[in-house]
């Protein structure tokens, strides 16, 4: 259903050592590190993390949140570990959420730009 997400920062060195530590913790690696972005893809697409075309200021969006998929939770466990070691802040420790289709056991973190983002793995007692 996706192609890519594209998420704003303004220190692209600070974004690219938490998002190099979180991607690579559910086994995505960077493809491209430019200059003025990083683009980390696999089979389910991509997410870029660079600063905007515009040359205005990058700021998160209210409401919004980009949801990784994890294998297992371990995976979100060394994802969320990842994060807070490399500038990120916890918005929500790993754990199964009741609210989520099965059930499924994630984590949230606010990258180092404010942009919310989480990884879910399947439920492994389902």
């Amino acid at each position: 259903m996706l192609n890519h997400v594209f998420l704003g920062t303004n220190d692209v060195e600070k974004s690219r050592q938490f998002y190099n530590a979180t991607m690579g913790a559910i086994g995505v690696n960077p493809v491209n590190e430019l200059p003025h972005a990083t683009i980390y893809a696999n089979e389910g697409g991509a997410v870029a993390v660079g600063k905007p075309a515009n040359g205005e200021t990058a700021n998160p969006s209210n409401g919004a949140t980009l949801g990784l998929k994890a294998k297992s939770y371990d995976e979100v466990n060394a994802w969320h570990a990842a994060g807070l070691a490399n500038g990120g802040t916890d918005e929500g420790a790993p754990g199964i959420r009741e609210n989520s289709p099965g059930q499924m056991y994630g984590a949230y973190l606010r990258d180092p730009d404010g942009n919310k983002i989480c990884a879910f793995a399947p439920n492994e007692n389902a």
